[in-house]
């Protein structure tokens, strides 16, 4: 698939009193160590609760070799609201006009300093099935992902986000590398289709908040 467009960003739109919310409400809930996309579909059949389902020590080491941060999920209603009209601005804007109709629960992410989330995709090498916990998710895959920067730059330094794609003369998937530097204001959104690779580099100082969703729909046709 060839796009003109692999990204879509929107610089300082949501206001300073957004962010810091989020970041209190986030920082008031209990969080858990983020897994990778195939441990939790591999071992949790999507089941998020690590006190139900906990990692062993070989898979925990595992993990913090691919991505060592924390998370908490939120479905509040006035995040959605909030993002959404972004959302559907860049799917157009962009040309991509991928079909969606169904948003994943939000990830309100923590990186401190020496975590990271190495080279992956968001998207799926199948639709969800029936081993999802959520009826609406069956048959559907990641379409697009969202990422919204939380933090004032100022409070730590790393965790750029950066993106890789294929130079298919060389056959070096991660030999182009574009640092997404349009996203670092606070309030800023940046939006792609999720089977883009993508990582948050290493946070060197402070802390580094930010919030991940996931748009769903039917299979490509």
């Amino acid at each position: 698939m060839n796009l003109q467009h692999n990204y879509w960003y929107f610089k300082s739109v949501l206001s300073k009193d957004f962010c810091e919310n989020i970041i209190k409400y986030g920082n008031q809930q209990k969080d858990e160590l983020a897994l990778t996309g195939g441990l939790s579909r591999k071992n949790k059949k999507f089941d998020r609760d690590l006190e139900k389902y906990p990692l062993s020590e070989e898979e925990q080491k595992d993990l913090k070799k691919k991505r060592n941060s924390h998370i908490v999920w939120l479905n509040d209603r006035w995040i959605y609201d909030t993002i959404h009209p972004y959302i559907h601005t860049a799917n157009e804007s962009a040309g991509w006009n991928f079909q969606w109709d169904w948003t994943e629960s939000c990830q309100f992410t923590k990186y401190n300093k020496g975590q990271f989330y190495g080279w992956h995709q968001d998207s799926w090498d199948a639709p969800y099935d029936n081993t999802t916990d959520n009826p609406d998710f069956i048959g559907k895959t990641r379409k697009l992902s969202v990422t919204v920067s939380l933090s004032d730059p100022k409070d730590y330094k790393g965790g750029e986000l950066e993106f890789a794609y294929l130079n298919a003369f060389k056959n070096e998937p991660h030999a182009n590398k574009v640092k997404c530097t349009q996203i670092l204001p606070q309030g800023s959104i940046v939006v792609f289709p999720s089977f883009h690779w993508h990582r948050v580099n290493p946070v060197t100082e402070g802390h580094r908040y930010s919030l991940v969703m996931w748009q769903l729909g039917l299979p490509y046709k």
